[in-house]
């Protein structure tokens, strides 16, 4: 078989799971954690996603995961992997090249020179910034006598929102038809976590912005009146969002984490920094997501009982109360959590180099790629097990 004729084989074979996963659930999500600079991982599983004809029509982020969804729910699907391409490409650029050493290539060094290097480009990014993301305040925030929670911080991100505002149409984000769009932060006045959505206001820079205002290095966002912090710091995942939330038909979820709550035990300061940050954000996503299948397991349990009732009990209170918390949804959860590199140390998730952003993305997409490899995970599942959850990474295929 010829190369072109093999890639219509595989374009049609997307294009006809893609068919039937549309057709099959009423939701398909995206939920994209924060991670700073891990988020490029999200940004290669959406390009296996999109090269699968996998569309979401719900995508929720938080801190990075927000941007990243700007991005994707900003474009139309024919480009949303190039901008995705050109809006990393931008925030890893470095505002002076000129003091580069060598290239960082994590492929062709020696490990300790890997871990160096990456030190290095996590350092530069504090002193110098990101240039199409944040630049550091002059002067510094010490020195303010009267500064607004606006300009309290150590940097600058102004420059994110003309970023946003090149990269993505906000005509398109707040069209529900195109997709629901979800973003998380959190009120700094009150501490309370808020989530804004394309289907009851409409969503500007700012809202994504604030998902991902980590303090104190970026500041506040105000919205409405009021300011607004990473999302993160209350909870680092939209999926009990979308897992609540959701209207009540089928659902599959792509939820992309990128901390993992597991981990080895720390032998020095450098890795409690990193074990530390790890547990903090990552938001027990396992165990938000027993929690979810319990609930809709009892959900689903209580909907097949009250098919049991007779009719002329249907108009008794107990019945409508019985009514509103039961639910026949089924629902399948895909979960993805990026794997450290051997080279990462605590500064990570700030750590923009150029080589680290190819590294994320070709993890993203290859663990993506691994994930479709199993297209029955794809299918509904059965009214037995209304949530079953698939995890690439773990040893026992499909474990619940």
């Amino acid at each position: 078989m010829s190369s072109s004729k093999g890639s219509q084989l595989r374009a049609s074979t997307a294009t006809a799971v893609g068919d039937a996963v549309a057709r099959n659930y009423g939701t398909v999500a995206l939920v994209l954690q924060g991670g700073g600079a891990l988020g490029a991982y999200q940004a290669g599983v959406y390009q296996a996603l999109e090269e699968a004809s996998l569309q979401p029509n719900w995508i929720a982020g938080i801190s990075i995961g927000a941007l990243n969804a700007a991005i994707i729910a900003g474009n139309p699907p024919e480009r949303r992997v190039e901008q995705l391409e050109a809006f990393w490409r931008a925030i890893c650029q470095l505002p002076l090249p000129a003091l580069s050493a060598a290239p960082f290539d994590p492929a062709n060094w020696p490990l300790p020179w890997q871990n160096g290097m990456s030190a290095w480009a996590a350092w530069r990014s504090l002193i110098e910034g990101q240039p199409s993301f944040f630049l550091p305040r002059m002067p510094s925030p010490l020195w303010h006598t009267h500064a607004s929670p606006a300009t309290t911080s150590w940097y600058d991100t102004s420059p994110l929102r003309t970023t946003l505002e090149r990269m993505a149409d906000f005509d398109r984000i707040n069209d529900p038809r195109q997709m629901r769009v979800s973003v998380g932060a959190v009120n700094v006045r009150t501490g309370n976590f808020a989530y804004f959505e394309n289907t009851r206001g409409k969503l500007m820079p700012e809202h994504f912005m604030a998902s991902g205002a980590l303090p104190p290095g970026f500041p506040a966002v105000e919205i409405d009146g009021e300011f607004y912090w990473d999302g993160g710091m209350v909870s680092n995942t939209p999926l009990y969002k979308v897992l609540a939330e959701r209207p009540c038909h089928d659902a599959l979820v792509f939820q992309v984490d990128l901390w993992n709550a597991q981990g080895e035990l720390p032998r020095d300061m450098a890795a409690v920094a990193e074990r530390s940050k790890e547990i903090q954000y990552s938001s027990r996503t396992r165990l938000i997501t027993e929690y979810m299948r319990l609930n809709q397991e009892q959900q689903r349990m209580l909907h097949d009982l009250m098919a049991l009732v007779p009719p002329d009990k249907h108009d008794d209170p107990a019945y409508r109360r019985a009514e509103v918390r039961a639910s026949g949804a089924l629902t399948n959860l895909i979960h993805l959590i990026y794997r450290d590199k051997p080279y990462e140390g605590h500064y990570k998730d700030y750590e923009f180099s150029a080589a680290s952003m190819r590294e994320h993305w070709q993890s993203g997409l290859t663990d993506m790629q691994r994930t479709l490899e199993n297209p029955h995970w794809l299918d509904v599942p059965d009214t037995e097990h209304p949530f079953i959850t698939h995890d690439a990474h773990r040893s026992e295929e499909g474990t619940r």
